[in-house]
């Protein structure tokens, strides 16, 4: 994918899952082993861009017109695993759900009405003959969703701060590492702030931490969104790797507020006073937790 600019896009968080070879069939199975091989391969920003652009002509264009072969590749004790980017089938899946975060005459101005009703028929027809299809990625928009926090553990978090405060440095880089290349960058340009769980421990704690939900409260946004990322994690192979990564959002944030930043340990804490009936604790753990990313969010709207 050529490289459409060199500006950062900040405001995207993504989870994702890494299947191993193996669970891909032939002849996908050979086209990621020999994509795993390739030295250069870009990055998340690259994407973005990418989106981004085809939306400047008229008509803009809202979903490509062909499916990506990109990936994001890691390895780990021997095994190659991939997060395809399946970018045409996201692209889908996030216009269906512009209704509800822009107002009307924004959104027929960046997508006409007339271009959103082809793409809509587009993926229905799609649709009909991929019926399981499924994303390897979910992305989020100006925060990361806390019931994203219930599947990692603050010891599989790593932070590197490269030049975290938007200097010349972490501009360079963005395209240069992608989420298969953060480890290379520490003490580069590119700063990183991501987890990294084994599938079968992501489904324990979705497992244990909608027990403790379910036993303290009502039925809720948080237990419907933790339902739902249950049910995502159950379509892929069980030696899949699940990272939660700030994306872009590391360049539109302080480097002090990454560093302080441990809200994987927090909903840990507010579970696990839940789960010992101390609604007290459970409290002061969700209001650190939503002071921080309302912070977080009102970034969309500064000027």
């Amino acid at each position: 994918m050529p490289k459409v600019s060199s500006v950062i896009v900040p405001y995207a968080s993504y989870l994702r899952v890494y299947e191993p070879l193996a669970a891909f069939p032939e002849p996908e199975r050979g086209h990621w082993a020999r994509y795993a091989r390739r030295r250069e391969r870009p990055s998340y920003q690259d994407e973005l861009r990418r989106s981004l652009a085809d939306l400047v002509p008229t008509p803009p264009i809202p979903v490509p017109v062909h499916e990506s072969g990109e990936a994001f590749v890691v390895e780990t004790d021997g095994v190659v695993c991939v997060c395809p980017w399946r970018t045409r089938l996201r692209g889908w899946q996030a216009l269906g759900e512009l209704g509800g975060q822009l107002p009307a005459p924004v959104l027929d101005a960046v997508l006409p009405p007339v271009v959103r009703r082809q793409a809509a028929a587009d993926y229905e027809q799609w649709l009909a003959r991929n019926p399981d299809a499924r994303p390897w990625i979910r992305t989020a928009t100006w925060h990361v969703p806390l019931n994203w926090f219930v599947l990692v553990a603050d010891e599989e978090r790593l932070y590197e701060p490269g030049y975290a405060d938007g200097g010349a440095g972490g501009a360079g880089g963005a395209g240069a590492a992608g989420a298969e290349g953060e480890e290379a960058s520490a003490g580069g340009g590119v700063p990183v702030l991501r987890y990294r769980t084994p599938m079968v421990q992501a489904r324990r704690r979705v497992a244990r931490g909608l027990k403790a939900l379910r036993d303290a409260m009502d039925e809720g946004p948080l237990i419907d969104g933790l339902v739902d990322v249950g049910r995502w994690l159950e379509e892929f192979h069980p030696r899949s790797l699940v990272e939660l990564d700030y994306g872009g959002l590391v360049h539109a944030l302080p480097g002090e507020l990454l560093d302080e930043d441990h809200s994987a340990a927090d909903v840990a804490a507010g579970i696990e006073a839940l789960r010992a009936g101390d609604g007290v604790g459970a409290g002061e753990a969700y209001a650190r937790l939503v002071e921080r990313w309302r912070a977080v969010r009102e970034r969309q709207f500064s000027n």
